[in-house]
């Protein structure tokens, strides 16, 4: 083994890094699927940051931070594309279709969060199932996602600003000509948003809970007033009859290939949950309010999207809806209604405000329990003794972020978070059937890997002959015959595999069957993604492998050397820990 000596680092000269470097193998192989405990997360590593994060949220809080990161700008496109070009009138289903979905995935999310409630998400999440390596590529996806995204809405805020106010984007921007297009608009009011959106974030995460409230309850009231002059202004015979009678009528004018190829659109619509994931830590009591308050707010969205996408139907048939701003657009065609579409750009612009304050306060915690872990400078992972928030973290961010919306024309609004996300979710779904079925040194691994790649697989064939594959007999024979193999690959795994552990407290629901269809649905909307987020995602993976093999892997070594990190892929141990972490919790609080 390599000797390492007490109190030196791998960065302490040139010389030293080169002999690291020399040594990389070996420590990759040590160090990549490296996993530690439940316990060590909350004691040893969590003591990384110095100061605690104060546990003050209650379960309404984190209702109203779910509510705010998923109705952001999204669903005013989205469901406007999705209805015209899939689904018609029956965007409805899809979007009760998409909740569905964002609801089996949430209860993965909230399996861990509570069994294991720190700042870390899914990064934490990954690490004690699958690794170091395998979650540092996740998290840095993540949090490259959040950066993009929230630089992108921030812009989008100033175009729903300007809309509300009768003025153009052109007005709010300034162009300089000596930038190349894509980065040559200036865009001062995205960035005075974000510093301040940031600000509030590194005060206080309660503070930034009640105004998350306060602009969540404006939001739902815009919401619900649309709904509501849409039920009144709307036409019921607008459901099932087209504008032109050469197009496709009914309710369900393209079909169930129609209704499905909306789900995959909107699904987008819900993203936002996993960012309370991120602050379990902060939470008084995890075993209650976790489960209430991310199952609840993704229900909450549920109902309230299903009434939109009513309520948009009814406004105008489906041939006549606007891909870009169907609100706005439904209510400007109305002779005397203009003036919603005013409100239509104040609401809009309180969702882009929730949506980005809950996405900054998600990107912190994140890179700050990746500073923990050592894979990036423990710099990171400090918490503020009095504001008991990661400010290094959050600084960090909101300055990048401040300054890619200032130049940065980063078309995304329709894509919050994209490729990047859905892998992670595809990832947590993986790895709550891995911790259930396998405790390292009591079970072997293998038949549950083997389970999870064959079901992956039989996932991908089925989305590629959804995708390629001409409407014909034939193709709805292959879709079938892949469903009957996935169903049966499921049955034979819950036959044959028991489970290694239980949860004490709060567990997924029909196990393995929930965390699989999230697998195959998170499978198949990444099928629905273009070419240009892949070609972003594999270069984001790439540079996430180059940093850690040249930065991560030597530092998180030196961790283990000098003591703060011992993870070693054994769970003896797991039980007692089990135990005992929840006492930290109680301590906690």
């Amino acid at each position: 083994m390599e000797a390492h000596h007490r109190g030196d680092t791998s960065f302490s000269s040139l010389r030293v890094y080169l002999n690291s470097l020399s040594a990389t193998p070996s420590r990759f192989s040590r160090r990549a699927i490296s996993v530690s405990t439940s316990y060590d997360e909350m004691s040893r590593v969590r003591a990384v940051s110095g100061e605690q994060m104060s546990r003050t949220l209650r379960w309404y809080d984190l209702v109203g931070l779910g509510i705010g990161g998923m109705i952001g700008a999204g669903v005013f496109v989205t469901t406007g594309r999705a209805s015209r070009l899939f689904a018609g009138p029956s965007i409805v289903v899809s979007y009760a279709i998409a909740g569905l979905c964002a609801l089996l995935s949430a209860f993965c999310y909230t399996e861990f969060a509570v069994h294991l409630p720190v700042a870390g998400g899914a990064f934490s999440y990954i690490r004690i199932t699958f690794g170091e390596f395998p979650a540092f590529i996740t998290g840095a996806n993540l949090i490259m996602d959040y950066v993009m995204s929230n630089a992108a809405v921030s812009r989008g805020f100033t175009a729903y600003l300007g809309s509300a106010f009768g003025l153009s984007t052109s007005e709010w921007r300034f162009v300089v000509s000596g930038l190349p297009n894509g980065f040559n608009e200036i865009d001062p009011v995205a960035v005075l948003v974000v510093l301040a959106v940031t600000f509030i974030t590194c005060y206080s995460t309660r503070e930034s809970s009640k105004v998350n409230m306060v602009l969540t309850a404006l939001h739902i009231a815009f919401i619900v007033f649309v709904i509501a002059m849409g039920f009144w202004k709307g036409d019921a015979k607008n459901l099932t009859r087209p504008a032109d009678p050469e197009n496709p009528s009914g309710f369900f004018p393209f079909g169930a290939s129609g209704v499905f190829n909306g789900a995959a659109m909107v699904y987008l619509s819900y993203i936002g949950y996993d960012a309370v994931s991120t602050m379990a830590e902060e939470v008084r009591d995890p075993v209650k309010d976790i489960p209430m308050g991310i199952s609840g707010s993704v229900a909450i969205v549920i109902v309230l999207y299903c009434l939109m996408a009513v309520s948009m139907s009814m406004l105008l048939p489906y041939d006549l809806i606007d891909t870009e701003a169907p609100y706005a657009t439904a209510f400007s065609r109305s002779e005397g209604w203009e003036w919603v579409t005013k409100v239509v750009g104040i609401g809009a612009s309180f969702g882009i405000l929730t949506s980005l304050l809950v996405a900054m306060l998600g990107q912190a915690r994140y890179m700050c329990v990746i500073g923990r872990s050592r894979v990036v400078p423990a710099w990171f992972a400090k918490v503020h003794p009095k504001t008991s928030t990661p400010v290094n973290a959050s600084a960090f961010l909101g300055i990048f972020t401040a300054a890619l919306a200032l130049f940065t024309d980063l078309n995304v609004l329709l894509n919050l978070v994209s490729i990047g996300t859905l892998f992670v979710f595809y990832m947590v779904a993986n790895a709550v059937i891995f911790r259930r079925y396998v405790a390292v040194g009591y079970t072997k691994p293998w038949p549950t890997l083997s389970f999870l790649c064959l079901f992956s697989i039989t996932s991908i064939v089925f989305t590629l002959i959804w995708k390629l594959a001409p409407s014909s007999s034939p193709k709805w024979f292959m879709l079938g015959a892949c469903g009957v193999a996935a169903i049966a690959i499921v049955q034979i795994f819950h036959c044959v595999v028991p489970q290694a552990r239980t949860p004490e407290f709060w567990g997924v629901p029909l196990m393995p069957w929930t965390p699989c269809v999230s697998i195959f649905l998170n499978i198949f909307l990444l099928g629905s993604l273009d070419a240009p987020s892949y070609i972003r995602f594999g270069f984001f993976s790439g540079l996430a492998v180059l940093v850690y093999v040249f930065y991560s892997v030597h530092a998180s070594y030196d961790a283990e050397g000098d003591g703060s990190l011992d993870f070693k892929d054994v769970e003896s141990l797991e039980r007692i820990n089990g135990i005992l972490s929840q006492y930290v919790i109680v301590l906690g609080k």
